[in-house]
């Protein structure tokens, strides 16, 4: 790295730099490594993993390019769909493949059942089956030691009058509270938001305002998970990262970009610079606040190919991780604290600016990791080798993201 500092000044930002990457980590959600689509239609790869041991196999392939994903995010009705029962399948996955078993996703949006709402249901009994669907998956993540227990909560409604907002309200606290009380001592339960889709008028859990108060009335293991396609075009999310470190609520990300909604492309392909105004945000806070911030890539890899997005995905986490890392946090909050605009711009400025790519390169290579993971992969001949084996199974494939 060169800079207009002298060597010392570039000595020194090359170790901030190793010593983010040492303790960078960040989920692949093993549905990103599936067949996915639009609501019109599911566009097929021929090499799309069509099992969860291929799911495991691949994210084996990213956390070897990367040294950064030594998880992944399994969703039970996809991955486990015998529930309990599939976790010693699961267990010599992870054993086989070097990887362990991350946050757990119930679903609760997928069953017909669902189509007036889970856990916000005017149906009692159905409450009950999503309830128990949640409590199922907190006993998955206790066989597998896995720590976050993710809810993402689809319920809504799509015309005025049709659904009582506040007794759902209700409902939700009740199925929340009840499921916080099973969790095991190390687990925690991520509340997720969603302003809209599927649900077009209102939807129960909208704003991180809504998954703040939902996860204080569950209970103290409750924490909200912050999803970067889940807002209104303008939202500021890095106040709203802010905020939730401020109140000791933050649990974690969903990472993935978009350009209008919530498009699920590939994180910082459209506004790295968001992406690195959250990770400042992160920087900023004690090793305290940010110890247990869970980070998971959450993306649908349409017209990518599935490998090469995650790897590109990675790998552009850990560049824009590093860029923070190198902002003077002392300096930054003189500048700040003295109202020296300019100043205090340039300083946060200067650290995204700057190519960090060389120092990256010489970290993986001290860390016996290829220098580019993307070329790697490529030159591996990992993903023709997959097409070959899944490419019979994906041309038949009828099921829609399992």
């Amino acid at each position: 790295m060169t800079t207009s500092n002298g060597t010392g000044t570039a000595e020194r930002e090359a170790a901030k730099i190793w010593a983010a990457l040492d303790g960078f980590r960040i989920e692949v959600p093993s549905w990103g490594f599936a067949n996915t689509g639009t609501r019109f239609g599911k566009f097929i790869q021929g090499g799309a993993a069509t099992t969860t041991e291929e799911k495991f196999a691949d994210a084996a392939q990213v956390n070897a390019l990367t040294g950064a994903s030594p998880t992944i995010a399994l969703h039970v009705l996809w991955d486990l769909p015998g529930g309990k029962a599939d976790v010693p399948a699961i267990k010599a996955l992870e054993k086989k493949y070097g990887v362990k078993s991350g946050g757990i996703n119930p679903n609760l949006f997928q069953n017909s059942e669902y189509k007036f709402g889970s856990i916000a249901n005017p149906s009692a009994e159905i409450r009950e089956i999503a309830l128990q669907h949640v409590l199922d998956s907190v006993e998955i993540g206790k066989a597998l030691g896995s720590k976050d227990v993710s809810l993402w909560i689809a319920d809504g409604s799509n015309y005025p009058g049709t659904q009582s907002i506040r007794r759902r309200i209700e409902w939700m606290q009740e199925v929340l509270g009840k499921a916080h009380a099973a969790l095991g001592p190390d687990q925690r339960m991520l509340v997720e938001y969603k302003p809209f889709e599927p649900a077009f008028y209102h939807t129960d859990i909208a704003d991180w305002g809504m998954a703040l108060e939902l996860a204080r009335s569950a209970g103290p293991q409750a924490k909200v998970l912050v999803d970067t396609g889940h807002h209104y075009q303008g939202t500021n999310i890095e106040q709203i990262v802010a905020w939730l470190l401020q109140l000791g609520q933050l649990g974690g990300f969903h990472f993935n970009d978009r350009k209008y909604a919530d498009d699920d492309l590939t994180l910082g392909s459209i506004d790295p610079y968001q992406l690195f105004r959250i990770f400042h945000e992160i920087a900023s806070a004690t090793p305290e606040e940010r110890k247990d911030i869970a980070f998971m890539i959450d993306q649908s890899h349409n017209l990518k190919g599935k490998m090469e997005a995650m790897v590109q995905s990675v790998v552009t986490a850990q560049e824009l991780y590093a860029k923070a890392s190198l902002i003077d946090q002392e300096k930054l909050a003189e500048l700040q604290d003295a109202c020296r605009l300019i100043e205090a711009e340039e300083c946060f400025r200067t650290a995204f600016w700057q190519d960090v790519r060389p120092v990256v390169r010489e970290w993986r290579a001290a860390r016996a990791l290829p220098v580019d993971p993307l070329k790697a992969l490529a030159d591996s001949g990992y993903v023709e080798k997959v097409t070959r084996e899944r490419g019979s199974r994906n041309t038949s494939s009828v099921s829609s993201y399992a």
